[in-house]
C-alpha cells in the first residue's frame, strides 16, 4: 500500500459508477447494529446473570449500561 495521496485519476477506466447510488450503506441513528466484541469471561458472566434476572437479552443490558456510561462521561466533560 502506498502512502501517497489518492488522485482521482487513480481509478481504472473500466470501473463504471454511473448506476451507483449514494447512501445505500448509511445507517440511521437508531439502527440496531450487531457487532462482535471481546469481553472478559467474568464480565460476561456477571452481565449474563443480571440480564437473565431482568428477563432481557444480554445485548440489551450491555447497550443500556454503555449508554449510561456515555451519559456519565458526557456529564463529566
Amino acid at each position: 500500500m502506498s502512502n501517497r495521496p489518492i488522485d482521482e485519476n487513480d481509478m481504472p477506466a473500466g470501473i463504471d459508477f454511473s448506476q451507483g447510488r449514494r447512501g445505500v450503506h448509511h445507517l440511521s441513528r437508531d439502527a440496531t447494529v450487531l457487532m462482535p466484541a471481546s469481553i472478559e469471561k467474568s464480565v460476561w458472566m456477571y452481565f449474563a446473570v443480571k440480564a437473565e434476572e431482568r428477563g432481557i437479552e444480554l445485548s440489551e443490558l450491555l447497550t443500556e449500561v454503555l449508554k449510561h456510561d456515555i451519559e456519565i462521561c458526557e456529564t463529566l466533560k
